[in-house]
């Protein structure tokens, strides 16, 4: 199941980071190895009360404005409330109700999502209280007062974002068909890849509703088994004044990759894999997504019958951080080998979606630990009790050790590739959780 996007929404310097910041709290992970998680992210995950959504930070909203950094930032917002389950809309109550929160109204208002009103800045309501009433004129619901930096009323604000959840799921819930994200660079070929599958199984493209003009769903039926295709515009290159809103730019692809079972990452084959790619796959690895590489544009490269080989081998070294990941080479121009991305697009559900019973599981883990000493301490060694799997999409595995701490990064890589050459797992990340029991709840 995709988890609900949540957007902050408001105009410049109403304290959206600071809020963002608060609610996505110690969630922020910054994963290692992984290329182009940075620090100053705009998204992050969030749970509230067994809830997890995803939480994108926006550009300040200016309405009007013919300053280009601002327009593009408010082109991303746009994108963002398009893209989003829910929105929190916030206002700034020491600044009280001015002209731009109006149209930042209207303009969400338009979007038919359900929204949520933020007052920021009340850290006392005996001195704030009855300024949050003027806020009721903008007609979106009841205002929440909250103070992202004193931390007030942040539960009272969760507690209303996550009542729009159940109905804005419910219905991609149901649909079981297979959703694959067609993610990359401007002109790798992302459309004309998408274009020429359905040029082949001649379907009508629907524009399920919803969708953005920056993102359509097709759906595309291939021996009688539909799939739907997520297309999104490209991430666009960086100029000196876009390095700001580059960062926006990637929400198209963090909402595409999040509503996606799995995630085909298409390469420029001239170009090679450059760093946006790698930040591309990246955010599929760390969503815990199935990954397709699909080198397009094959059939302009000189060939012999070593190139496929020492090309997947110069892709696998730049893409360390994803081993699991597919590789496909195609040619959206001539079609070739392009049929067979349904035959590894099945194969890697299927890898999503499989099992492991935990006797099994136990048995190659005695194994790796008998091959290689867990670490140890201070003389205290990590002993590993049991494990077992306790979700798929992504795989995903309940360790339990004598101490968290002794688990070391690298010994949970070592783990996952016993598993991985028990089990395959081809194109599916792992997802692994460590918890722990004393010695005494033996």
């Amino acid at each position: 199941m995709s988890k609900p996007v949540v957007a902050i929404v408001g105009r410049p310097n109403v304290g959206k980071s600071t809020l963002f910041n608060v609610l996505a709290g110690e969630t922020i992970s910054i994963v290692k190895d992984t290329p182009g998680v940075t620090r100053d992210r705009i998204y992050a995950d969030c749970t509230w009360l067994n809830m997890n959504f995803t939480l994108i930070d926006t550009g300040g909203i200016e309405p009007d404005t013919s300053d280009v950094i601002l327009s593009q930032m408010r082109e991303q917002a746009e994108i963002a409330i398009a893209t989003a389950d829910v929105i929190v809309f916030i206002v700034d109550v020491r600044q009280g109700l001015v002209d731009a929160d109006t149209k930042v109204a209207d303009m969400l208002r338009k979007s038919r999502k359900p929204v949520v009103l933020a007052v920021n800045k009340v850290d006392s309501y005996e001195k704030f209280g009855n300024d949050v009433y003027e806020f009721y004129n903008l007609g979106i619901g009841d205002p929440v007062p909250v103070s992202a930096a004193s931390r007030l009323g942040i539960g009272d604000l969760l507690d209303e974002v996550v009542k729009y959840f159940d109905c804005a799921k419910l219905e991609e819930e149901e649909d079981e068909r297979p959703r694959i994200a067609v993610v990359g660079k401007p002109n790798v070929g992302k459309s004309s890849i998408i274009n020429k599958l359905l040029g082949e199984n001649r379907v009508i493209v629907s524009d399920i509703a919803g969708t953005t003009r920056d993102a359509v769903d097709t759906e595309i039926i291939h021996d009688g088994t539909p799939y739907v295709f997520i297309d999104t515009a490209g991430l666009r290159r960086k100029s000196k004044i876009h390095e700001e809103l580059e960062r926006y730019s990637i929400i198209r692809t963090v909402t595409a990759v999040e509503r996606a079972d799995i995630v085909v990452v298409v390469i420029d084959a001239k170009e090679g894999v450059t760093e946006q790619d790698a930040k591309i796959a990246g955010i599929a690895h760390e969503r815990g997504k199935g990954i397709i590489v699909a080198v397009n544009k094959w059939d302009a490269i000189e060939k012999n019958d070593k190139t496929i080989y020492e090309y997947t081998n110069k892709l696998k070294e730049i893409l360390s951080f994803i081993p699991y990941a597919e590789y496909l080479f195609v040619s959206a121009a001539t079609g070739q080998r392009l049929p067979k991305l349904f035959e590894v697009i099945d194969a890697v559900r299927q890898n999503q979606n499989l099992r492991v019973s935990t006797g099994v599981l136990n048995e190659i883990m005695a194994e790796a630990v008998a091959m290689q000493q867990p670490p140890s301490d201070k003389g205290k060694r990590l002993k590993i009790y049991y494990m077992t799997q306790v979700a798929v999409k992504p795989p995903t595995f309940v360790a339990f050790v004598n101490d968290k701490e002794l688990m070391h990064f690298s010994y949970v890589r070592y783990l996952e590739n016993q598993i991985r050459s028990a089990f395959g797992f081809r194109g599916t990340s792992l997802k692994f959780v460590i918890r722990e029991r004393k010695e005494k709840d033996q």
